[in-house]
Parts: structure tokens; sequence; C-alpha cells
């Protein structure tokens, strides 16, 4: 792993790098509502691949991948600065309480990204950092009378299980401010050594008069940045939109020894020095949420390009917001809702695919509604899927193409050129998992239509579909480690919703069931009525009365407008 980090290092490094093979191994962790249609995106590439996962030794001509670039603000081809190899860095949580589904966005949204890296057959080094330390944890730290330190540790921890709960792979590393104050202090002398920074009673400050193309990742001139405006006032700055690079240390904070006394590092240096230490100054891609544009990213590219003038990065990604009633879900706002707080009541894996549902730089608005669809929606991908490996059981799964009846290999290549037509289009996952319909409905026809079940070779072509969709969904990270088990996860969860206990339910299938042979069918109705307005949907069939998780009758209003 070190040597392919390596490689990707350029020119300025003003400190030593910190390979990944000496850190300590604590540092590492081992819209679904659409329907399926043609894609209008011009930039497709219908091939149909042997093996969805197999990822290739190569990188293909025709697994061509554009991305939106903040800095470009278009759409560009992707080619990585190594053949072969992607340094990628996104911006960390200040962990300072837990995680609400805003930075779960985030995650998602890189966590796709890397994935079909991956798959295309790049080699990624990914770093994600921690902020372990900022104003916000201190302050938080001495309400709870705890060490700063310690405080924030405990919340990377907590971010991580959040982190595993939503399938999301482990970065090559996670590095820590507290870890790398070295590495800090050496860039800021490097900065300060250009000429790009002073100092003022211990403080370090980056001057932004100095840098002419400061402001061209967020458009903003230095006259649009006004005083108190997410910059301090300060007027022993220089200019109002001038930088903390060090702050000196203040009474019961943490501090470091520097060449300008004791004091800690400022918000935006630490990603500007990991990001440097481990995938040098000129690398691939640069992520976060799109709060992030201004002032961090901006101030980031102000400090690299001052130590560095050969700094450059190729691709500046960002996530949009998620929102509630049209505002941004924000801590600062008090209008969120955390990670654990979502999945007490919905599967992970319903959040992470409410999350994917929308394109990622769109803004998502939190609803239950839309998180119900999402549960709802994918209880039936993972239902399909496990009636379809229930019915082919212990029988041989290997069969040859040529075996396959034309009509399902025509489904099974619309589904995988439409796959790799979105995904290599900026990642729209929301028409992967609309085009994903045609490939299920056909599995539930074979499995339970009269047709289908006629149908020759029929074993082969479900077992040629399932194949397919698991692969699709395990780029994606929708891919369980047991259907049957994800199945009655979402019940539970289903159940906890709607307030019931399973016994509960099946006391009043009973009770229908006995209404109807009474022929009491008012008395049926109203069951099914009050079970479906709590999302309890009934489903009968000649083996008797089964119940499925549904979106609950008093959300299933029409809906006027896209959010």
């Amino acid at each position: 792993m070190a040597s392919s980090v390596l490689n990707l290092f350029k020119s300025c490094r003003p400190f030593t790098p910190i390979r990944f093979s000496s850190l300590p191994k604590s540092q590492f962790r081992s819209p679904f509502l659409l329907r399926a249609g043609k894609l209008t995106q011009s930039r497709r590439c219908f091939t149909a691949l042997s093996s969805l996962t197999d990822g290739g030794d190569s990188i293909s001509g025709e697994k061509e991948l554009w991305l939106h670039n903040t800095m470009s603000r278009k759409k560009e081809l992707f080619k990585p600065k190594v053949e072969g190899k992607v340094g990628m860095y996104v911006c960390g949580v200040t962990a300072y309480d837990l995680s609400h589904i805003g930075h779960a966005r985030v995650y998602v949204t890189f966590d796709v990204l890397l994935r079909y890296l991956k798959h295309l057959g790049y080699e990624v080094s990914y770093v994600r950092n921690f902020t372990d330390v900022d104003d916000k944890i201190i302050a938080r730290a001495n309400e709870l009378g705890e060490d700063p330190i310690s405080l924030s540790r405990r919340f990377c921890e907590e971010f991580n299980r959040d982190m595993e709960q939503l399938q999301c792979l482990d970065p090559s590393v996670q590095p820590r401010v507290s870890d790398h104050i070295p590495q800090i202090i050496d860039l800021i002398k490097q900065i300060l050594d250009n000429g790009y920074a002073y100092k003022v009673d211990g403080d370090i400050y980056f001057s932004v008069d100095k840098l002419p193309t400061y402001g061209k990742l967020s458009g903003r001139k230095l006259e649009d940045n006004r005083a108190g405006e997410r910059v301090a006032v300060d007027t022993r700055k220089k200019h109002p939109a001038d930088f903390a690079l060090w702050k000196a240390a203040k009474e019961g904070e943490p501090f470091w020894e520097s060449p300008w006394g004791r004091g800690r590092p400022g918000w935006h240096i630490e990603c500007s020095a990991m990001s440097a230490a481990y995938l040098g100054y000129s690398f691939d891609i640069h992520g976060g949420g799109m709060d992030l544009v201004f002032p961090h990213h901006e101030n980031e590219i102000a400090q690299s390009c001052a130590a560095c003038d050969s700094s450059n990065i190729s691709y500046w990604i960002h996530n949009g917001f998620v929102t509630v009633d049209s505002e941004k879900m924000s801590k600062s706002l008090g209008n969120f809702f955390t990670i654990r707080q979502v999945i007490d009541l919905y599967h992970p894996l319903a959040l992470r695919l409410f999350l994917m549902g929308t394109h990622y730089r769109s803004p998502i608005n939190y609803s239950d509604f839309l998180l119900e669809s999402a549960s709802e929606r994918i209880f039936y991908i993972y239902q399909t899927l496990h009636d379809c490996e229930s019915l082919l059981g212990e029988k041989d799964s290997t069969f040859d193409s040529d075996s396959v009846p034309s009509d399902t290999l025509t489904t099974i290549t619309t589904f995988r050129s439409e796959f790799i037509g979105s995904m290599s289009d900026d990642l729209l996952t929301p028409v992967t998992l609309a085009a994903m319909s045609e490939p299920l409905k056909t599995i539930n026809d074979l499995i339970h239509t009269r047709k289908g079940k006629k149908q020759a070779r029929r074993e082969e072509s479900l077992k040629a579909l399932e194949t397919t969709i698991r692969d699709v969904l395990t780029i994606l990270g929708l891919m369980p480690t047991s259907y049957s088990e994800v199945l009655n996860q979402l019940k539970e969860k289903a159940l906890k919703r709607a307030g019931l206990k399973e016994e509960d339910v099946l006391q009043r299938v009973q009770e229908r069931t006995d209404a109807r042979k009474n022929k009491e069918y008012e008395r049926s109705d109203a069951i099914r009525k009050d079970l479906a307005s709590v999302g309890i949907a009934l489903m009968d069939s000649p083996e008797g009365t089964t119940w499925r998780p549904a979106i609950p009758l008093a959300l299933q209003e029409p809906v006027t407008s896209t959010p």
C-alpha cells in the first residue's frame, strides 16, 4: 500500500511524508421511485461486461468515467495522474458528537465513487481525516468536563460504527489532527518562508491578498468576504478574510509547542498538511460537502499553493445538502437527525438507498415518505432475490452463458449497459436504481406467473439475472450478507415504527381470516386497512396470508412536486 501512495507523490514536500505501513494498526479499519427507461445522458458506454465485479487488470477505454469538477464547473473525463492509480482525499468529520445524515450523505457519496473506481480497475489510495482539535470540540469537552482529545477519539469510534452500519468501505488511512502536529508546523513554516503568512502575538495568519488566484474554486472575490461572515472578526488582521494557520494557546485549551510559542492549528491547515503527507501536493480527487467549497477548500488550495507552487488537485467533487423543509440540515441550526436516530427505526441499507435515490450533487429533502419508500423498495429487491435463491436451492448454479435464453440475455445486457452508462456519467445512481426494475420484474415473472413457470431454461435465466443484480448491488454497497437475515431485520424495523409486535400482527391476521370465513367482509377490510395505515401490508395467497412492510397509508398522498 505504501508504495502505491509514494508513486503519487510530487515535488515540494516540506516535511517527511508518512507511509501507511508506519502507522499504528488503530488507524486502519479493516430515486428508487423512478421507472427504468432509456438514458438521456450523452456519455454512455454500452459494454456488456462478462462480470461486473471482476474490475479487470487494466482500465479499458470503454470504461471511461465523467465527473463534475467544481473548479471548472463542468463534467470532465477522469484521467488519473498515474495510470491505474487514484489518490483521493475526503474531508472527515469534526468529532464532538454523533454524526447526522448530512454526514452520512457525504461518506456514502464518496464510498460509491470509491467502489466504482475499484470496479473500473483502479487502485485507490483513499484518505479521510478526523478533526479532533477544534473550537467546537473544546467547548463540548468543557461542558462535559472531559479531555478534548479523549472526547474526540470516542466520537471517532462512534463515527466508524455508523460507517460500518452503512456498509462504507474503510479508507486506506484515517489520520487525526492531533497525530500530525509536526507535519502541520512544517507546512506553516513553508508558507511563512514563502511570504504568504504573518505573525501576530503568537498567532499565524494567512495573507489572502498575497495570492492573486484566491477565490478560484468558489468564484468569490476578496471584496465579497465581509468580516464576521464565517471568518472571525479580528482587527489585528491585515485583511478581514485572512485566516488562522496557528492559534496561540488559551487557558484551558490543548496546546503544542511550536516555533511561535504554545498553540494549536487552525481548522484549514490540517487538511493541506495531511493530504500532502499521504498523497503529495498533486493528486487526483479532493471531496466533501458543498458547504466546504468556501471557506475550507478555498483556503486549502491557498495554503497548498503557497507552500508549493506546483500544487495541483485534478478534480474537486462536492455533494449537495440534506435539507429539512428546504433548509440545510446542520447541528448549528438544530434541525438534524443523527444516523443513530434514523437507523433505530429504518434499516441502514434503507438509509443508504434513500441517500442514493437522488443524484449526489442535488439537494435531498429528508422526509418520512422518502425513507419509507426506500425501505419498501429495498425490501422488494431483497425479497425478489431471496425467492430466486430459494427456488434455485442446492441445484447446480454453474450455467454456461449459451444456455441462457436470448430474451434474458437481452435484459441482462441492457441492464449492464444502463449501469455502466449511468454510473460513468457522474455517478447517476438514481438511473442505475431505476434500471434494476426490469430484471427484478423478469425474476418475479419467472417465479410467480404461469407463463414464467413454463419458460424453457427458467433456472438458467433466474441464476443469470440474480448474479447480475447481486454484482451491481455489491458495487453500490447494497449487498447484504444474507437476504433472509436482512428481510427479517426490515420487518423488525417496520414493526417498531408501527408500534406493534409480530404476534399482534399475526393475531390480527387470524381475526381477519375468521371474519372472511364468516363473510364479515367489512370487518375484514377494516383490519387490513388498520394495519396498512401503520405500514403493514397483508398479502393473500393459496398458502395463506403473510405480511410485509409498506408505506403507511397516511404518507401515501400524491406528491405534487419533487423535493
